[in-house]
């Protein structure tokens, strides 16, 4: 596949990111997708058998080298990005039995190392290798999930200390990036996104208590949140935003 202009999805084999791609995804909208089985994905392959333009790269985004040879493939191919968009996030892991903190007795270290290096390490790491392939002279965007929890501001319930933290650094991080991009990319939309409770493998064990209405499906998220990327502005850049497009207090 011969990309010129693409959109990239971290987190692209499940959830929500499975989603914004088939979302996006058209003959004359590419779309490259990472995850660390992309390759043998059988929704991935079905589309690519379609004949749709998805380039699927496995990649793990926790690991800088994957990300330093993602970054390195993409400039060899004279790829360059409009979108970034990172969906890979974690809340619960059954083969380590690791879930979300109900008391200070329940974190420990190896959590606390997991969950950061996913939620909070792997986006701005993909920032600093992937922005040098997106164009300045265009409006671009680098947007990462984050989560309503990770708000400090709205912290009224206590728990989740692993998953809040690092989704409350990512934020910093981003709003860090944001800040420094102003200067360099004057083109570029940085966002933090909450997309709401969606019915995904992330959320499933935790949706007992959600209230009606207010579960999403993969699908109504990912619209939710590519009318807000579609439509990044100035006025976006550097913010944190919720899935009906109203601001989160950091």
């Amino acid at each position: 596949m011969n990309v010129q202009q693409a959109r990239l999805i971290t987190g692209a084999s499940s959830g929500i990111g499975l989603a914004l791609l088939e979302h996006w995804l058209a003959p004359n909208a590419p779309v490259i997708a990472v995850s660390r089985r992309a390759t043998s994905h059988p929704t991935l392959h079905a589309l690519q058998e379609q004949g749709l333009p998805l380039r699927c790269i496995n990649v793990d985004i926790t690991q800088e080298e994957q990300l330093e040879y993602l970054a390195k493939n993409l400039e060899k191919e004279g790829i360059r990005l409009h979108q970034i968009v990172n969906c890979a996030g974690l809340l619960h892991d059954a083969e380590i039995k690791m879930g979300p903190e109900k008391r200070l007795e329940d974190v420990g270290l190896k959590n606390l190392q997991r969950s950061f290096a996913i939620n909070t390490f792997a986006p701005i790491l993909l920032a600093r290798h992937l922005l040098p392939r997106m164009d300045k002279k265009q409006m671009t965007v680098f947007a990462s999930l984050s989560a309503r929890v990770g708000s400090i501001s709205d912290n009224h319930l206590g728990g989740w200390y692993s998953y809040r933290a690092s989704k409350a650094a990512q934020n910093q991080l981003l709003r860090t990036l944001a800040i420094e991009t102003r200067r360099r990319y004057p083109k570029l939309c940085v966002m933090a996104l909450h997309p709401g409770t969606t019915d995904t493998p992330l959320s499933s064990p935790f949706q007992r208590n959600v209230p009606e209405g207010k579960l999403f499906s993969a699908s109504r998220a990912a619209q939710q949140l590519a009318t807000i990327i579609d439509s990044a502005s100035e006025q976006k850049h550097g913010r944190f935003i919720a899935w009906d497009g109203k601001p989160i207090p950091w």
